[in-house]
């Protein structure tokens, strides 16, 4: 008898599993709001230099502000005040002929900036003036964060496979709690970057162990439905968070409106069980027994767990050493789980790269920021619907790769639609982001499927490292738009094909048995079961 037999009988998507997703899901609230905030918090609203030190009691005071800003500011070429240059000298001839700016002397601003507070109260850019030369640093910000997500994915990555689901999980709430907060109230921009980095590592914690856990207590046949049903929490809280954004435009309110949730979720962690499946792996048969009992009293089966003793528990998944510590260098150790490691690495880094290249760019791709963004939250909805009915039809594999190369397509066709078609330029890049995210929905499940039981969070956790290795180089390749307009897009529609390519040669997991060891992988054919339905039909 396997593992997946036992959860069969259990009734592998009963009461006692919807209920474990649903505790998921208010921790999952605060992914999309964390890795997404960095749109709001960090936006730069139209600004000029401050020339309030020019009032010098003469005629400069008798302007009005219009013609104080055209004596002392140059225009742009959309008739605009130039953002970073001033005027050496107040121009007055200006204001009997303004045509011709370009031989008068300009200098940086000299007494900081004057910001439009129309959309924004306050972000990042106008706390600190994080605008012109300091751009970049506005800009680092979201690579600041998802560079502690990447750290995040290591640490909890190997640690959930060594002290079990749960208490990482714990631990990933804490920590996202403390650093979110105090991320709200930082007083200068580099305890700021350091609370961001920190929120990171707790939020990866949140993001790769509750996925697995789920995945690990439902049956084959439901594992399809668990992957999809777990990623509309993010399509959801995608949608909402530009209507939060709009009424909170404080951002260290909207920071701090991120992170409530985790609270909630401290509570709630007390009534999660523990991932069986992982405690049978490591010989703690008696602790699974006792959560395989839970479930079974939650689902109505108590009589098939009262026949199954702790000892017969120990021989449902067989492991040669149950003592032995596994580590990310068991990834590479083998031939089989080399060639799995280097493939999802491939493809988790395209996918992701993708993905935020354009959730982390809503202002480059018309109309306003707030209805780009719902527009891209709830453009994932039907993503998600496509992708569950092509999922249970064509499998994982053919979805991985038709999702990224079609993603890859949109981003390329966007780079033809004109500035000026800002309507058609948003509806290219909405669906470039529905392919993007059935792309992210995909990989989840598919690579929690790939990887044994035993290796399961090592191998999610290195995927994950490899994601946010992309997602953090993502936002720092906009800013090759300075040599050539259409470079970024170029190189995220160049990556999104390699990924696409690369997830061609993975192998197919469609019904296929969880594999619980890594010789299970390294079988040259995987033992796998069909579900019955298959069965009936062979």
């Amino acid at each position: 008898m396997k593992f997946e037999n036992v959860l069969a009988e259990l009734n592998g998507f009963g009461r006692f599993q919807l209920k474990t997703i649903l505790l998921m899901v208010i921790p999952r609230m605060t992914l999309p709001f964390n890795f997404l905030l960095n749109n709001f918090i960090a936006a730069i609203p139209s600004h000029h230099c401050d020339i309030s030190s020019l009032d010098d009691g003469g005629l400069f005071r008798n302007l009005s502000q219009a013609e104080r800003l055209l004596v002392s500011v140059p225009l742009q070429e959309d008739g605009t005040p130039n953002s970073c240059q001033m005027f050496a000298e107040p121009q007055y001839h200006l204001l009997l002929n303004s045509s011709n700016m370009t031989e008068l002397p300009t200098v940086p601003c000299q007494n900081g900036w004057v910001y439009d507070n129309t959309t924004f109260r306050s972000t990042l850019a106008t706390e600190w003036d994080l605008v012109c030369d300091k751009r970049r640093v506005n800009r680092a910000t979201a690579t600041i964060f998802f560079m502690g997500v990447m750290v995040g994915a290591a640490v909890f990555g190997y640690f959930s496979d060594r002290f079990g689901r749960k208490i990482m999980l714990l631990v990933s709430y804490v920590t996202a709690a403390i650093f979110g907060f105090a991320s709200a109230f930082s007083y200068n921009f580099t305890m700021f970057a350091a609370m961001r980095f920190f929120t990171g590592l707790g939020m990866s914690g949140i993001s790769i162990i509750t996925i697995v856990l789920c995945i690990e207590w439902v049956d084959i046949k439901h594992r399809t439905a668990v992957g999809v049903l777990m990623s509309m929490d993010w399509s959801v809280c995608t949608a909402v968070l530009p209507l939060v954004a709009y009424f909170v435009n404080d951002w260290r309110h909207l920071t701090a409106v991120a992170t409530t949730p985790l609270f909630l979720a401290m509570i709630s962690w007390w009534w999660l069980p523990e991932s069986a499946r992982w405690l049978i792996s490591t010989g703690k048969v008696k602790r699974a027994h006792f959560y395989l009992s839970k479930c079974a009293e939650a689902n109505g089966r108590e009589q098939f767990m009262a026949d199954v003793k702790p000892e017969v528990l120990s021989k449902v998944i067989l492991v040669e050493n149950e003592n032995r510590k596994y580590s990310y260098l068991d990834l590479v150790r083998t031939p089989r789980m080399r060639r799995l490691t280097l493939l999802t690495a491939i493809v988790w880094f395209g996918v992701a790269f993708t993905y935020y290249g354009i959730s982390l760019n809503v202002a480059g791709f018309g109309l306003n920021i707030y209805l780009t963004q719902f527009i891209y939250g709830a453009i994932e909805l039907p993503a998600k619907a496509f992708i569950f009915f092509s999922l249970s039809k064509t499998g994982r594999r053919l979805n991985q790769t038709g999702t990224l190369l079609t993603t890859g397509l949109c981003i390329f066709c966007n780079m033809f639609v004109p500035k000026d078609k800002g309507l058609f330029q948003t509806a290219v890049g909405a669906l470039g982001k529905m392919f993007s995210e059935a792309t992210f929905t995909t990989v989840y499940l598919y690579t929690s499927e790939l990887y044994p039981t035993v290796m399961r969070q090592n191998g999610l956790g290195f995927c994950a490292i490899m994601a946010r290795c992309g997602v953090s180089v993502s936002p720092l390749i906009m800013l090759l738009e300075e040599v050539w307009g259409h470079l970024p897009s170029t190189i995220f529609s160049l990556v999104a094909v390699g990924a696409g390519l690369s997830a061609y040669f993975l192998p197919e997991t469609k019904n296929i048995r969880l594999p619980e060891t890594i010789e299970d992988v390294e079988l040259t054919r995987r033992r796998s079961i069909c579900t019955s339905d298959e069965k009936a039909q062979l």
